[in-house]
C-alpha cells in the first residue's frame, strides 16, 4: 500500500482535462479504426411525402382509412390507421399462442399490406376498426375443438401439439376479410335501436347544456349514430391481390372494390379520388 505522500504525488501525475477542451467520441472518424464504415441512423421515417400531396393527406379524418398488413409466413394480420406501421401499438395486436408466435418486432420485409378500406365517415371508420379487432380476437382466443384436432395419422383424434396449433390459430388473413365483409354489413343494416336512442338523448341534454350555459363553455360534442354509421354509400376497399375479397361470401351492393398499389414495403398514397373535398361536410369524400 502506497503511503499518503506518494498518493499525492501519483495523482499529481494524472492528466488534467480543461473545460473547454471537447471530448472524444467513439463515433468520431479519427477514433475509428481504419477500413470501419460509418453508418448513421436517418432522421425520417419512411419515404418523404410528396410535395403536392402534403395539404390532402393533412385534410383526411382520422379513421377514414383502415389498412390491413399481413405477415407473408404465419398470415398474421394487423390493423392500422396509417400508411408507416408502428411498431408498439401493432405488436399490441398479436397475442401470444405459444413459443414464437409474438415476434419481437415486425420487419419490413414480411409485413405487407393487402386491403385499404375507405370510409367517407371518420366515425364509420373507427366503428369498424373496433368490431375488426373484437371479431380478430374472438377468433384467436375462442375457437372450436375441431380446429385444432389432429385429422389423420396415428394421432387422430388427439389434440394439435401448441406448434402446430398456434400455426393454425395465427393465420387470420381470410377471417379478417370475412370479419370486414361482415362489418360492412352490420354498417349497412344501421345501428341498433337502442344506440341510436342513447346517443339522441345525449344530444338533447348536451344541447339544453349549450342553451344555460353558453357553447363556449360545453366541449362536448355527442356524435350523431343514426347519421354516421347508417349506409355504406361511397366506402370503397381495395385489394393487392383482387382475388381476396373471394374470402368472404357476401359484401354490401353499394361498395366499390378496387386495386391497391404499394410502394417497396408499404401502401401507396391513397388516390386522388379518395380525399376530394366535400364542401357541405366539411371532409374530404370519395367521389
Amino acid at each position: 500500500m502506497a503511503k499518503p505522500a506518494a498518493t499525492s504525488i501519483l495523482r499529481s501525475l494524472k492528466p488534467i482535462r480543461r473545460k473547454n477542451d471537447a471530448p472524444i467520441l467513439r463515433h468520431d472518424p479519427g477514433v475509428l479504426p481504419s477500413g470501419s464504415l460509418l453508418v448513421r441512423k436517418p432522421k425520417a421515417h419512411g419515404p418523404a411525402l410528396p410535395s403536392d400531396r402534403v395539404k390532402e393527406a393533412t385534410e383526411v379524418g382520422y379513421g377514414q382509412h383502415i389498412y390491413m398488413y399481413h405477415n407473408i409466413h404465419t398470415k398474421q394480420v394487423v390493423y392500422s390507421f396509417t400508411r408507416q406501421l408502428n411498431n408498439h401499438d401493432s405488436l399490441r395486436q398479436l397475442p401470444f399462442l405459444g413459443k414464437k408466435t409474438q415476434p419481437p418486432r415486425l420487419r419490413k420485409d414480411l409485413w405487407l399490406p393487402f386491403c385499404l378500406t375507405y370510409f367517407p365517415s371518420p366515425h364509420a371508420g373507427q366503428e369498424a376498426f373496433r368490431k375488426l379487432r373484437e371479431y380478430r380476437r374472438l377468433h384467436e382466443t375462442r375457437y372450436d375443438l375441431d380446429s385444432i384436432t389432429v385429422k389423420e395419422g396415428p394421432h387422430t383424434g388427439n389434440l394439435m401439439t401448441t406448434k402446430e396449433r398456434g400455426k393454425i390459430l395465427m393465420n387470420q388473413k381470410a377471417n379478417s376479410i370475412a370479419d370486414l365483409a361482415a362489418v360492412l354489413l352490420q354498417q349497412e343494416a344501421g345501428p341498433d335501436l337502442r344506440r341510436v336512442e342513447h346517443s339522441q338523448r345525449k344530444m338533447r341534454r348536451v344541447e339544453k347544456l349549450k342553451k344555460q350555459k353558453g357553447e363556449d363553455k360545453v366541449k362536448e360534442n355527442p356524435v350523431d349514430i343514426e347519421k354516421e354509421l347508417t349506409g355504406v354509400e361511397g366506402v370503397k376497399v381495395l385489394w393487392a391481390d383482387p382475388l381476396d375479397a373471394e374470402y368472404a361470401e357476401q359484401w354490401p351492393e353499394e361498395i366499390t372494390h378496387d386495386t391497391l398499389e404499394r410502394h417497396r414495403y408499404t401502401a401507396a398514397f391513397p388516390p386522388l379520388d379518395l380525399l376530394s373535398r366535400d364542401d357541405d361536410a366539411g371532409r374530404p369524400k370519395l367521389t
